[in-house]
């Protein structure tokens, strides 16, 4: 099937709804409807600040879902990749008992089950087989919170982003999250090509078992979605027939499988009500959250994310990915879009669109940021706005603009990005963030700079670098 002609942008806006939506949903993972329906209400922004949190945390969904995906770029995007090598990238790059997975022991945390099996040399699919670790252990959610970047490399191709789903999953999962995982990818993949929830939904649906109980969750949410009219009293079925109390473990498929449909059939073309509903309604918020925010995103590209409230200022396209390959830690939606664009394109046949020449920084994509922020000091508060910028000047590319205001003679304002752990991250609890810097003696920087206005003669302009220096404090080094 051919490549959509917009299609790394709409990889774009899934990434970015996948980081949105475990933004968004990770400071009350967990929480019951009753307990988040009491506290906000409804959900309908990032509410990190008022529960103390970080906003850019790391996540397994996060860094599962584009560390894993790896495994196409490693073995030559063959489209019959199979399930061990999946595996083996696992074992590539999960650094033991710090990144990527809940280390939460054998037989308790899924993962950490298939991670064990995996080392001993057990190969997937058996690694994550329900015959060697049961039907309960191996029905949890990961194999959905780990699936859209099989999705995002099939546009328009279901059936095939289903089959990869299924051996993706199969490396820790079994059973019903097999299922789960497939739904999501397939629903994915279509929406590059088709926006209509509900021929994604019958899409999906016919690329698994009839007689399964996700086939089962899908067309008992859809009926009742279509007799109730109200997401609170949709949701009120959805925990009395398949609630926590019928499906056990830690974190099971089927609840939260039954609760990413709910925000996407009440969400309805909107970005922002789907999240609403898939957040307030609890659980396992960011892992519903995210893949709920990635198919909106595709579904409604960029424009759709950016028709609610401001998620992608705060955020400024920021995640981090701590496993073994350390220099890609410190990372951003454009350049993890543009890797799986380049696998997908490559399973097709193309040659990959790399912008700029490769350059790392190249702000192709309409509000893309890739992690630069105006410096927080009494110098630059106030003094300057940064902003994705096309013009006759620039040929038709992209580049980032940096609009200074109320700057007076002498005074300095700096714009930067993380290449290395940034503070405030120093002392982030949850996952490890392990990292290598991105800089390092030997590379040579270099950046274009056009100037416009009628004060550019006054205004010099420079590179600089900062590192961790004595005593662990950053320190400009040039500039």
């Amino acid at each position: 099937m051919a490549i959509p002609v917009n299609y790394e942008e709409r990889v774009y806006a899934g990434v970015l709804g996948k980081i949105i939506g475990v933004y968004l949903g990770r400071p009350f993972e967990g929480w019951s409807y009753q307990a988040l329906t009491q506290r906000f209400g409804e959900v309908n922004y990032y509410v990190h600040e008022e529960l103390g949190q970080p906003l850019i945390v790391t996540d397994d969904d996060i860094t599962g879902t584009f560390t894993f995906i790896r495994a196409l770029q490693d073995y030559g995007c063959d489209p019959n990749l199979p399930a061990r090598a999946i595996g083996q990238t696992w074992l590539n790059y999960i650094i033991e008992n710090k990144s990527i997975l809940w280390w939460g022991g054998m037989g308790n945390s899924t993962e950490h089950t298939a991670f064990y099996r995996l080392k001993s040399g057990i190969e997937a699919p058996a690694s994550g087989s329900i015959a060697l670790n049961g039907k309960t252990v191996a029905e949890q959610i990961g194999a959905q919170i780990f699936i859209d970047g099989w999705g995002m490399v099939c546009p328009g191709d279901p059936e095939r982003a289903a089959e990869l789903a299924r051996k993706a999953a199969s490396v820790s999962h079994d059973g019903e999250a097999i299922y789960g995982a497939q739904v999501v990818a397939a629903m994915e993949a279509l929406a590059f090509m088709d926006p209509s929830l509900d021929r994604l939904l019958d899409c999906a649906s016919g690329l698994i078992p009839a007689d399964c109980v996700i086939r089962r969750v899908i067309d008992d949410v859809r009926q009742w979605h279509a007799q109730d009219g109200d997401w609170h009293r949709t949701f009120e079925r959805i925990a009395g027939t398949y609630g926590y109390d019928k499906f056990g473990g830690n974190c099971h498929m089927v609840p939260n499988h039954a609760v990413v449909l709910l925000g996407l059939l009440y969400g309805g073309d909107s970005f922002q009500r789907a999240l609403m509903v898939t957040n307030t309604a609890g659980w396992d918020t960011d892992c519903n959250s995210a893949n709920v925010g990635c198919l909106m995103g595709i579904r409604l590209g960029l424009e759709g994310i950016d028709a609610g409230p401001d998620w992608r200022g705060p955020v400024a396209d920021r995640l981090y990915l701590p496993q073994a390959d350390g220099g890609r830690t410190i990372s951003d939606a454009a350049r993890e879009a543009v890797g799986i664009a380049a696998m997908g394109r490559a399973m097709a046949g193309e040659e990959p669109a790399i912008p700029k020449g490769g350059a790392r920084f190249h702000f192709s994509f309409p509000g893309s940021v890739q992690g630069f922020q105006v410096e927080d000091s009494a110098e630059c508060r106030g003094t300057a706005a940064l902003e994705n910028h096309t013009g006759p000047r620039l040929g038709g590319a992209r580049a980032l603009a940096i609009t200074f205001s109320g700057v007076t003679k002498g005074r300095s304002c700096r714009v930067a990005t993380a290449t290395f752990i940034p503070p405030e991250a120093l002392q982030m609890g949850g996952y490890s963030l392990t990292a290598s810097p991105t800089l390092y003696p030997g590379q040579r920087i270099s950046a274009r700079v056009l100037t416009c206005g009628s004060n550019t003669r006054e205004v010099s302009v420079g590179l600089y670098l900062r590192c961790y220096g004595e005593g662990d404090k950053l320190t400009i080094v040039r500039g």
